[in-house]
């Protein structure tokens, strides 16, 4: 009996080694010599989508293309559908996936994100110049018609809090049929993700952008779980843009937002990763624009 708990404790150790040795704290890969495969959805503007001479275009895209120039490598970035993106990570097809994927605890088991780059939060779209566009928080909707996507997480949240509120939920087979509700008179405001509606107002002048939710989540970059190094190097990449006015920059070309004091747009986090879930890395360094 002793010989066995002394070969389990053995095991043990030497287990915990070899996870110590494979995931050394803080450790930075070497720039990849010939750049970077990436992948994205390609159909969610506007973050990305179809330009008008077929390629893609979109925040993200020049999210990477912003990434390849630090580095000094090309990084060629691919539109897929998004239900096969993780996949393909998993499978080798993709360094790293430069699609908005919000941060969870699912799927933090099985991925590695970076550190945030982008809040994703909830906001109200609601007809220019209305009273609504000083609404300041969701108690000010108590009452008020919503227009919303069906099937999408903001229906669900909206339908969650309908008996608290009082509100109308009114959902729609997209979300531009929802704005159109808005714009016609049929619906006092449309909720839909923050950037998806700074997007709607940026193209349409009858709109304006009203009370935006804070759902505390971020988007990540996504890698996979034995990618450590490379996550850490481009978790620093990322804290580079965010302090030499890179992502404030793509945040007024494609919302026409400037971001606000301390949001994760321009707020670099510490350690490598985003704190709170499966595979962050706390290891404290400076932050640099030198690679």
């Amino acid at each position: 009996m002793t010989f066995k708990l002394a070969s389990l404790g053995l095991a043990a150790a030497l287990l915990t080694s070899a996870v110590a040795h494979a995931e050394t704290p803080g450790e930075i890969a070497p720039i990849k010599e010939g750049g970077y495969s990436v992948a994205l959805d390609g159909t969610f503007a506007p973050h990305a989508f179809p330009s008008l001479d077929g390629t893609i275009q979109g925040f993200n895209v020049d999210l990477a293309a912003a990434i390849g120039k630090k580095l000094g490598v090309p990084v060629k970035v691919t539109a897929a559908q998004f239900s096969g993106l993780i996949p393909a990570l998993q499978a080798g097809t993709y360094d790293f996936l430069v699609a908005p994927t919000t941060v969870t605890e699912e799927r933090a088991q099985n991925l590695l994100f970076t550190e945030g780059f982008m809040d994703t939060n909830f906001r109200f779209v609601v007809p220019k110049g209305s009273d609504e566009a000083k609404y300041t928080s969701l108690e000010d909707f108590k009452g008020k018609t919503i227009a919303v996507n069906k099937g999408s997480v903001y229906e669900r949240f909206l339908e969650g809090k309908a008996d608290e509120m009082g509100w109308k939920v009114v959902s729609f087979g997209t979300n531009t049929d929802a704005i159109q509700a808005v714009t016609s008179g049929r619906a006092d405001a449309n909720m839909a993700g923050a950037t998806v509606s700074a997007w709607a107002v940026k193209k349409n002048p009858q709109i304006e952008l009203s009370y935006e939710y804070p759902t505390g989540l971020v988007w990540g970059l996504p890698f996979r779980k034995d990618d450590a190094a490379t996550r850490n190097l481009v978790d620093s990449v990322l804290e580079c843009l965010k302090t030499d006015g890179t992502m404030a920059a793509l945040s007024e070309k494609w919302f026409s937002v400037t971001p606000a004091k301390g949001s994760t747009l321009i707020t670099p986090t510490p350690g490598y990763g985003t704190p709170g879930f499966d595979g962050y890395d706390p290891t404290e360094h400076e932050i640099t624009c030198k690679f």
